[in-house]
C-alpha cells in the first residue's frame, strides 16, 4: 500500500490527504492531477478492457475546490461499483454517495464556515458539478489566487469581446435562461456559455 498523503497535501488541506490516499488504495484507482480544463474541474472514468478506475482533477484548483471535486469524482466511482452504468450519472444513488463521502471531512472541520454552509445547501440536492451551484462556486472562488486579468462571463457588459485560454475569441450577447449567447468572432458561430465560465476580457475596463 502506497501512502500518497504527501503528494496530495500539495493540492488539498493536509487533514484530508490521508483519507483520499486510503480511498485511492482501497479502490486501486489511478488518480491523476491534470492540466486546467475549462469544460470541467474533474473527471471519472470507469474500468474498461482491463484498465482500472481513473480520476483526474485540475491542478490549478484551490485546496477546497480540489478536495470537493475529488469527493465528487469518488462518488462516481462508488456509484459505478454498486450499479455499473444502470443508473443516472448524477441520480439519487450518486447524490447519496456524495453525502456519505463528504461526511468525514465535515466532521474534521476542514472547511471555513461559509464553505460549510454552502456545501450543506448543495448537499440537499447536489447537482452535476460544483460549478452548477452558483452559490457554492462563488464561495469557493473567494479562496482562489486572484488573477486580475480573469473574469467570468456574467461580469462582462453585453457586446464585450473576450478570449478563452485556448485563444478563441467571442462576443458576449444576451442571457438565454441560464446561459449567455456568445458569438465566436472568427467563425460567427453561436455558443452558450455558463455564467461563471472564466474568460479574459479584451475590450472592457472592468
Amino acid at each position: 500500500m502506497t501512502d500518497f498523503s504527501k503528494q496530495l497535501s500539495k493540492y488539498m488541506p493536509d487533514e484530508a490527504a490521508p483519507i483520499i490516499s486510503q480511498w485511492i488504495n482501497d479502490t486501486s484507482c489511478r488518480f491523476k492531477v491534470t492540466r486546467s480544463r475549462s469544460s470541467k474541474l474533474g473527471d471519472y472514468r470507469a474500468p474498461f478492457r482491463g484498465s482500472t478506475h481513473q480520476i483526474t482533477v485540475n491542478h490549478d484548483l484551490n485546496p477546497y475546490s480540489f478536495l470537493i471535486t475529488t469527493i465528487h469524482e469518488f462518488a462516481h466511482l462508488k456509484t459505478w461499483q454498486a450499479h455499473k452504468s444502470l443508473v443516472k450519472p448524477h441520480g439519487l444513488e450518486w447524490k447519496e454517495n456524495f453525502k456519505i463521502l463528504m461526511h468525514p471531512f465535515l466532521k474534521l472541520n476542514i472547511f471555513p464556515q461559509e464553505i460549510v454552509h454552502a456545501i450543506s445547501n448543495y448537499m440537499s440536492n447536489p447537482a452535476a458539478s460544483s460549478c452548477t451551484d452558483l452559490h457554492l462556486y462563488r464561495i469557493l472562488k473567494n479562496y482562489d489566487q486572484l488573477d486580475a486579468s480573469i473574469h467570468t462571463v456574467e461580469e462582462l457588459p453585453e457586446n464585450s469581446i473576450f478570449q478563452l485560454k485556448n485563444g478563441r475569441t467571442f462576443q458576449k450577447k444576451e442571457k438565454l435562461r441560464k446561459r449567455y449567447r456568445c458569438i465566436e468572432v472568427e467563425t460567427n458561430r453561436i455558443y452558450l456559455f455558463h455564467p461563471i465560465a472564466e474568460v479574459t476580457p479584451l475590450n472592457t475596463d472592468i
